[in-house]
């Protein structure tokens, strides 16, 4: 049964990659996997239907706890978009070359990323490109490069990936050493594909001839306020976090609520038509939720091998025929392009106690960069990859053919850099 389990998710993994070529929403076949795999493990566990039920509330529970976040950061994006908040950054982008626009991009997802988190960034800077760039196929390009940029960032802050931010609270890294050790590799693994790439881009930057919604009937004012607002929503999470140590989604929660708040004094003396076309009412119709269910069906369907033992049992099988952490942790890099990296860094910290590798070991750092943009490689690896994947509609195959070499080059450049690094330093 438990191989059955296995059979269904590359089953369903090989027609979610496939869902252009065969014309099948990738959100359903998610769903299907889901209900399938948990279903098959209920059958097949020695721990009986009560205790896999436990399981799946628990595991719905963190999946909730994403879902409601992406949801309140697209809808904050949304929100900011429809009063044309995003002007104060598009006007001061000069770009004219799409290589200089991309290395301008790349850096300001880079960073923005550390002090957000991946997922986040990427939402962001999506939406702002959608401001900047007319073509579609060069949106695209762009959209690979933002996750790979944004991935590179949160992997050497503590509150920049959620793997980083699991080994941070689980107390095998601290803040000031992460972000010495993994700055330089991250940088490293988001710039060597910045050449590559920029070598591809010819022309000159083409931005939308469309009006923005909203920005005719929105004051300079009403633009700058929404637009700080809705940021600042999204850089009080991590701090909300870091104070109350409660789950992010409770704080972007309040967040939306204070922003909604805001939206609706500054517009209260207007006439019912001209507010409608700023509520958060609107904003959420305005999201994709196709790719909010695809989101929770391909979490789900993870969770079930995390439950089910299967993926801490894959950790424990590279310790025993590899013995070496420095390419175990490379390996978990790269499964996590493929699968969740939240249970297989979860199932490592597990397998190497603190007794035998304290607080910021060579292997917890390592496998905060490794974890972080491995995830890059393949465009539903990551948290980011997979928002991406929902928001400019990115098929599977395009991404691994174009991205995901340059993604793979400048994660083995970035291991380099670290090691060597490593050794120098000790």
């Amino acid at each position: 049964m438990m191989t059955m389990i296995a059979v269904v998710f590359i089953c369903c993994y090989a027609i979610i990659a496939l869902e252009h070529p065969i014309k099948i929403s990738k959100s359903a076949i998610a769903l299907i996997a889901a209900g399938l795999m948990w279903t098959l493990y209920s059958f097949a566990s020695p721990l009986g239907v009560h205790e896999v039920v436990n399981q799946l509330t628990e595991k719905l529970a963190e999946t909730a706890g994403i879902v409601f976040f992406l949801i309140s950061a697209m809808t904050i994006v949304e929100v900011t978009d429809s009063h044309g908040g995003f002007e104060v950054i598009t006007s001061r982008i000069k770009a004219t070359r799409l290589s200089t626009l991309l290395w301008v991009i790349a850096f300001i997802a880079f960073f923005l990323s550390s002090i957000l988190d991946n997922m986040t960034t990427t939402i962001v800077m999506i939406a702002l490109m959608k401001r900047l760039l007319k073509n579609h196929s060069q949106r695209l390009f762009f959209a690979g490069m933002i996750v790979i940029a944004a991935n590179a960032g949160g992997a050497w802050s503590p509150i920049g990936d959620v793997t980083t931010t699991m080994l941070w609270i689980g107390g095998q890294i601290t803040t000031v050493n992460i972000m010495k050790t993994t700055f330089l590799a991250s940088m490293v693994s988001m710039i060597v594909p910045l050449i590559m790439a920029s070598s591809l881009l010819r022309g000159s930057v083409v931005a939308p001839d469309r009006v923005e919604q909203g920005s005719a009937k929105t004051t300079r004012f009403e633009k700058s306020v929404m637009f700080f607002m809705g940021m600042g929503s999204l850089l009080f999470v991590p701090i909300f976090k870091s104070v109350t140590h409660l789950p992010p989604y409770l704080g972007i929660l309040l967040a939306l609520g204070v922003l909604w708040l805001v939206g609706d004094l500054l517009h209260r003396n207007k006439s019912a038509e001209v507010k409608e076309n700023f509520t958060l009412a609107k904003a959420l119709r305005r999201i994709d939720m196709a790719s909010v269910v695809f989101f929770i069906g391909i979490l789900l369907a993870v969770a079930t091998l995390s439950a089910n033992g299967m993926l801490p049992s894959l950790a424990q099988w590279l310790d025993f025929k590899v013995g070496n952490q420095s390419i175990i942790v490379i390996i978990i890099g790269l499964v996590s392009s493929i699968v969740d990296n939240i249970p297989l860094v979860a199932a490592s910290m597990g397998m190497y106690p603190l007794a035998q590798f304290p607080p910021d070991s060579f292997v917890w750092s390592f496998m905060a960069y490794c974890a972080g943009t491995g995830g890059s490689i393949l465009i539903i690896g990551s948290a980011a990859g997979v928002a991406a994947m929902g928001l400019e509609k990115i098929e599977f195959f395009w991404y691994a053919y174009r991205i995901g070499p340059l993604a793979l080059v400048g994660y083995m450049c970035g291991i380099a850099t670290y090691i060597l690094q490593y050794k120098l330093m000790h």
